[in-house]
């Protein structure tokens, strides 16, 4: 990326009170901020979409007067536009109420109109209209585990949506509890995909679905390599979820939320351990990203920048992302309301804002004029 005074990153930092969005037209060494944008609405999900002629920015926000909806701005924050009537809701007969949207995702580039959206609970929302509208993926909906699907402690919902790049049949999805779910014909049907996935609180350790998932990742250029952060486990596919494999050793704990892959090369990820689900402390109290540059052989403390001691926050599912410059940045934010970033794939850090509300997601995308 370098000095490049075309490009700009844009950082956006969803929290319980509201969002702000952090800009960078420097390389990535000083940073301008902005907001609160929806002061005093919980934001689980945010994405900047980067495929029309303008940038548009996703959020979905929860307010306990007026509940949850999806905002959209297409000049950086500038402007707001949510429609008069909810965009996403549950049909009539299904007896059931959006509690919140847990995840935002674009489509495959091919199909700059398609974007889908994770609730609460359980569910998958398509949009043909560049997420203004959004209606039920029904297949998912109509699933006969649906169910025996039940809340993980932040509750029962689709966290993670993972659309294929160049197939856009395809899509993977992973909730809490339930598992990995993927359809391959454009969602009427789903199948499970936990082989490998260990449940240590359940008779069956290895059942077919019923995995508490916190988190799946990938690299568009390699969608079939995927990482998945689980309830104590930490694995990868290399063949679409198939199968998986445990990659733990090296880390100094099989806990946390948070995975991110990087943009370019598929065997480097990103994570943030936690001691335990009973201790959700980083070990030692240290803060420290984790990063493989092996597809999970061997794991690399990063520290440079970072508390070295008394940090007792944590770093929820969605608040570790990366960027596409080159080299890559990364980006997380902690429940103590501190962001970090690093322009240079993690070897350093520096501190982006501070005292902010508990940070729930962070999304970073560079910006080219």
């Amino acid at each position: 990326m370098g000095d490049n005074k075309d490009e700009t990153v844009l950082l956006a930092i969803g929290t319980r009170k509201g969002l702000w969005l952090a800009t960078s037209e420097d390389g990535r060494r000083s940073w301008s901020m902005s907001g609160p944008h929806h002061a005093m609405t919980e934001v689980y999900a945010v994405a900047i979409d980067t495929r029309g002629a303008v940038p548009r920015i996703l959020a979905g926000v929860t307010s306990e007067h007026f509940g949850p909806s999806v905002s959209t701005s297409d000049d950086l924050g500038l402007t707001w536009q949510e429609p008069d009537h909810a965009p996403i809701s549950f049909p009539e007969g299904t007896d059931t109420s959006l509690a919140r949207v847990w995840q935002i995702a674009p489509g495959p580039e091919a199909h700059p109109e398609v974007v889908y959206a994770g609730t609460e609970p359980s569910a998958l929302f398509r949009s043909t209209d560049g997420g203004l509208t959004y209606s039920l993926v029904e297949g998912l909906w109509n699933h006969p585990h649906r169910p025996d699907w039940l809340p993980g402690g932040g509750g029962q919902a689709v966290h993670t949506v993972l659309p294929h790049p160049t197939d856009a049949e395809r899509v993977l999805v992973a909730m809490s509890t339930g598992g990995v779910y993927r359809t391959a014909d454009g969602g009427t049907t789903w199948a499970p995909a936990n082989t490998g996935v260990k449940v240590s609180f359940m008779p069956d350790e290895y059942p077919e679905f019923g995995q508490c998932v916190h988190k799946v990742a990938t690299n568009p250029e390699a969608p079939d390599r995927l990482y998945l952060q689980n309830h104590h486990g930490v694995y990868r596919s290399d063949n679409g979820g198939d199968t998986w494999e445990s990659i733990a050793d090296g880390l100094p704990t099989d806990f946390g939320f948070a995975m991110a892959v990087h943009p370019h090369r598929p065997d480097v990820v990103f994570s943030f351990p936690i001691e335990a689900d009973a201790r959700r402390f980083p070990p030692g109290a240290r803060c420290r990203v984790y990063r493989t540059d092996d597809a999970g052989k061997s794991w690399t403390a990063l520290s440079e920048g970072l508390p070295d001691e008394g940090f007792y926050s944590s770093v929820l599912r969605d608040a570790l992302c990366v960027d596409t410059a080159t080299p890559a940045g990364v980006y997380f934010g902690s429940r103590t309301g501190e962001v970090f970033a690093s322009a240079d794939e993690g070897d350093h850090w520096h501190r982006v804002a501070e005292h902010l509300p508990d940070v729930l997601t962070v999304r970073a995308a560079v910006i080219r004029s």
